[in-house]
């Protein structure tokens, strides 16, 4: 149609955080409590312009933001000219140009198209894509395990840190251990299920640390014995064996959650038809964007599974608002003695995934402005910005 929006130009902004107690290596891939310090972490905003005046945005809360923008902005510049409403003709071309090089870089385009969508509409994201609530169970998602007292250095910690989500309205608690030994992690899942066990759901991410099979039957025969909700990504391949987690699921009873290391619809979908793992994952950053996720949660809705949404921010909540068949929002990667990394300090407004994000029920809300509701302070982010990159 001759008065549909066009993309014009898309900008990228490279800029600097720092969080309270806590360090990162220098790539960005891993963070760490680290008491006194304040290591600056590398972040990364787009914004899309349409001919029309329409803006979408989105500054993802994650590490690893040199990578992922350098992927976006590869991708960017077959966007420029193109139709801006007609996300799903897009999701379908940068798939078919990364089938060789992974798909990371889709993720955050996509995302800031559906925000300007919903400008465009003047509509939540949410609401574009069903609707279906507006408050979201959430779970407290710890960072991994230290070795500092005021940390989570011990399995008394995880359970202390537990019971401290507990008063502050959670109703669900994560714990990603050490590195996977198994009778570290195994007596920590025994303390946190002694201390909050009955009254809050559990579960246990070993972030494919524990590195056999064999490993992670034990470890998943000790979440048996302390009715875990899920025991995830349970060992080293990575999470994407279909053979490997067919065998653990014929030795533990606790239902695993795989796929968060799998980057596309179809081979989400096979592991889920073939019973490697009892629900889906999907990541609106790694997966395709919202239009991606939102494919692997109608799959999952089709053969009568759940999905579960990794990780927080305002793309999370949207599609996890619209989608009946996701069980808890991950309030992440939070610890009992500093600030959650993944909530941005340059929103404006009252958005927050800090840890006190969730009201005394466990809940948030999921903001209902125009887009995701939610707006930036770019001024702010200009401030401590690196480098910019406009690209039409």
């Amino acid at each position: 149609m001759a008065d549909t929006p066009k993309i014009e130009r898309i900008e990228f902004t490279v800029f600097e955080i720092a969080v309270e107690n806590m360090t990162t290596d220098p790539a960005g891939f891993g963070i760490a409590y680290a008491p006194g310090r304040a290591d600056p972490q590398i972040r990364f905003g787009l914004r899309i312009y349409a001919d029309n005046g329409a803006v979408g945005e989105y500054v993802p809360g994650r590490g690893r933001a040199r990578v992922i923008k350098s992927a976006c902005e590869a991708l960017s510049h077959s966007l420029i000219g193109k139709p801006a409403l007609q996300r799903e003709r897009h999701y379908r071309a940068l798939r078919g140009m990364t089938k060789h090089i992974g798909e990371v870089g889709i993720g955050a385009l996509d995302i800031a198209l559906w925000d300007l969508a919903g400008k465009h509409y003047g509509a939540s994201v949410a609401e574009l894509l069903g609707g279906y609530r507006e408050r979201l169970p959430a779970y407290a998602s710890t960072v991994h395990g230290d070795r500092h007292p005021k940390g989570l250095s011990s399995p008394e910690a995880y359970a202390d840190f537990a019971e401290r989500c507990y008063e502050l309205g959670y109703r669900a608690y994560k714990m990603h251990g050490w590195s996977g030994d198994v009778a570290e992690e195994s007596e920590m899942i025994r303390t946190v299920a002694k201390r909050v066990g009955g009254k809050m759901a559990i579960m246990y991410d070993a972030s494919g640390h524990p590195k056999t099979l064999a490993d992670a039957i034990l470890i998943g025969k000790v979440c048996d014995e302390c009715d875990l909700y899920w025991l995830e990504d349970p060992y080293s391949d990575g999470g994407i064996s279909i053979h490997g987690h067919q065998m653990l699921k014929k030795n533990i009873k606790t239902p695993i959650l795989i796929t968060e290391f799998v980057r596309n619809l179809e081979t989400t979908t096979d592991i889920m038809v073939a019973g490697a793992t009892d629900f889906g994952r999907a990541d609106p950053d790694y997966d395709g964007g919202l239009t991606g996720c939102h494919k692997v949660a109608v799959a999952a809705e089709g053969l009568g599974m759940d999905v579960e949404i990794h990780s927080c921010g305002p793309a999370m909540r949207h599609l996890m608002a619209a989608c009946r068949n996701a069980n808890y929002y991950e309030v992440n990667l939070v610890h009992p003695d500093c600030p959650n990394a993944w909530s941005l300090p340059f929103y404006t407004g009252d958005y927050s995934d800090q840890l006190d994000c969730v009201d005394a029920d466990g809940c948030v809300g999921v903001p209902d402005g125009p887009g995701f509701g939610v707006g930036y302070d770019w001024d702010a982010i200009a401030r401590t910005a690196l480098e910019t990159t406009i690209i039409e």
